[in-house]
């Protein structure tokens, strides 16, 4: 049950010829045919063997949309049903989760039948999620009215230790564990417990994409420019991007013109618009307006223009699994400033061969500072830093990504 690049790498890579390769997808509207398209025109991706399509119809079951309450419960229980209905159609030999549906697991394992394998992009539940309610603090996914009310916080902390618990018997399930990071490692390791049969797989980023953008000095005109690639979700936390900003400037960095930051992500629906509403309405009231440009759904050709002129790309959410986005900067030669936590940290934004990569950040005013320190660089400096970066980011290729893939399958597959 999978669409991402890593998913079609995977078809891709496994050379079986005797082996049938079958994708479950709930996608009931478009034809076979037309997803490998989009697969090519995405990922640039041709399959070597035919891939068969089973087309589920319970899909909405696993939508977060269906669920305002005890959506983690909720999804988790759909996947269930999606998953039965999934091995009714078609009972594989082999089944490997990419989606994060754990809860399907048993269902193959037990009453398939069948070898069943993980990749974990991001745990249904992690021990941060506890934490931050044991500890009443507000996030997008712990809301206000509950941190303020020791009584419903208590409830769903203990809705949380029950949830895990349950997750944790699922996932250890599986035969073969993959996961995408060293955050995510240390989660899985805690609540599933099958650490003989656990390794870390980096997804496949497009880095050589990005390996023809020159790494001369940056300097667009007016000012330097700061990018941000992201989806406009809530826990990218774009807010603490626009204030971090304007503290900077009122550092009257000792630049004119000012520098700009240009916000570019994905809109997915009406709430994701109503958040960049929002996010206008921030830059107005911290009068940062003039500075501050969003661009919305622009095709691949725009975001490398602005990768390529780009001094620092910015990252602000807290514990991503992995950061993608932080790749791809560090690959484009931007000077990257991520949050000091999850894949950014223990991953991505590390030492290479001794030599600085990047740099992370936490609060606004750590972010203000960073970016005014690295403005403050010389041209040589930070030349020396974009090449480490790119450097560095050879580890997430595609090639990589297949090698390691193929390593931790290969006992499924025997």
């Amino acid at each position: 049950m999978a669409a991402a690049k890593g998913s079609w790498c995977v078809c891709e890579m496994l050379r079986y010829p005797e082996a049938v390769y079958v994708v479950y997808t709930g996608d009931i509207n478009v034809s076979g045919q037309q997803i490998l398209e989009g697969a090519f025109r995405r990922f640039n991706i041709r399959l070597i063997h035919p891939v068969q399509f089973v087309f589920l119809r319970k899909r909405y079951l696993v939508e977060d949309s269906h669920y305002p309450r005890f959506t983690l419960l909720g999804q988790s229980l759909g996947s269930i049903f999606l998953g039965w209905e999934a091995l009714m159609q078609y009972v594989p030999d082999v089944y490997i989760d990419s989606m994060g549906y754990a809860f399907t697991l048993p269902l193959f394992k037990y009453l398939g039948g069948c070898r069943v394998g993980s990749y974990v992009h991001y745990p249904t539940i992690s021990t941060d999620m506890l934490s931050v309610v044991k500890n009443r603090n507000a996030r997008f996914n712990n809301a206000g009215f509950i941190t303020r009310n020791p009584f419903l916080s208590k409830v769903k902390l203990i809705y949380y230790y029950l949830f895990a618990s349950i997750y944790g018997l699922v996932g250890s399930c599986s035969d073969v564990v993959m996961v995408n990071s060293s955050w995510t490692l240390n989660h899985i390791l805690s609540l599933w417990k099958v650490g003989n049969c656990t390794s870390i797989v980096y997804p496949p980023c497009d880095v050589q994409t990005f390996l023809d953008i020159p790494l001369h000095e940056k300097k667009t005109k007016p000012g330097h420019l700061l990018v941000s690639i992201g989806q406009f979700r809530p826990e990218k936390n774009h807010p603490l991007q626009i204030r971090a900003f304007a503290k900077l400037l009122n550092k009257k960095v000792s630049e004119s013109p000012s520098p700009r930051l240009v916000l570019i992500g994905g809109c997915r629906n009406k709430d994701d618009e109503l958040r960049v509403n929002q996010l206008r309405r921030l830059c107005e009231d911290l009068k940062v307006q003039e500075d501050v440009e969003f661009k919305i759904n622009i095709p691949f050709d725009e975001l490398k223009k602005y990768l390529s002129e780009a001094v620092i790309g910015l990252h602000t959410m807290w514990n991503e699994h992995f950061g993608i986005g932080v790749v791809e900067c560090m690959a484009a030669g931007t000077v990257i400033l991520a949050h000091n936590s999850g894949g950014p940290k223990l991953d991505i934004v590390v030492p290479h061969e001794g030599e600085i990569t990047g740099f992370l950040a936490e609060s606004e005013e750590d972010y203000a500072e960073t970016m005014a320190h690295i403005l403050s660089l010389s041209a040589e400096k930070r030349l020396q830093i974009r090449k480490n970066a790119r450097a560095s980011v050879s580890r997430f290729s595609d090639q990589e990504f297949e090698a390691s893939f193929l390593s931790s399958v290969e006992k499924l597959l025997e």
